[in-house]
């Protein structure tokens, strides 16, 4: 698969689990929905380094340099999105959200009222890779769809009335 192809791809694919639209990226990452567009039809004929890395940033993606060799055993090691995830959550309060309870509430869309505050946390100030990385897990080991669990978080944000542009 050719580059230009898996970014498009992965770009129209995270954009649509998210549930916003060609024109609400743009407007998120500063391009044209014409750029957007062209993009996810594989038809863009320019796109610089700066402006891709500010799009993907924008759906919490990341470009990647494979290196020749295998990757070192030490990246093995790494804690589950839910696991940082409720860690970050936790940061400002004397009592902590555990992984399994941060789970339980996305899952299910609603959470224990002790850890709402947690959770409007999460949904304000976690980065787009981590919520994303928290989609992934959920779908990976709960076999959730990511579009749901996507779906989800935006109706506990408003619930919440977090004030991030990308739950509008």
């Amino acid at each position: 698969m050719s580059a230009l192809t898996e970014l498009s791809s992965a770009v129209q694919q995270r954009r649509s689990d998210m549930g916003i639209s060609q024109t609400y990226l743009a407007k998120l990452s500063g391009l044209s929905r014409a750029t957007v567009n062209e993009l996810e039809k594989g038809k863009i004929k320019d796109l610089s380094i700066g402006r891709t890395a500010q799009l993907l940033g924008v759906l919490g993606l990341s470009l990647n340099i494979s290196a020749p060799r295998p990757k070192s055993r030490k990246s093995e090691g790494k804690s589950p999105a839910l696991d940082l995830a409720a860690r970050m959550a936790s940061v400002s309060f004397r009592e902590n959200i555990s992984a399994h309870e941060l789970r339980q509430a996305l899952l299910l869309g609603e959470s224990v009222d002790k850890f709402m505050p947690h959770i409007r946390t999460f949904l304000n100030e976690a980065s787009v890779a981590m919520l994303a990385g928290v989609v992934e897990q959920l779908h990976q080991e709960n076999g959730v769809e990511r579009t749901e669990t996507w779906q989800r978080m935006r109706h506990m944000a408003r619930a919440l009335k977090t004030v991030r542009t990308i739950w509008q």
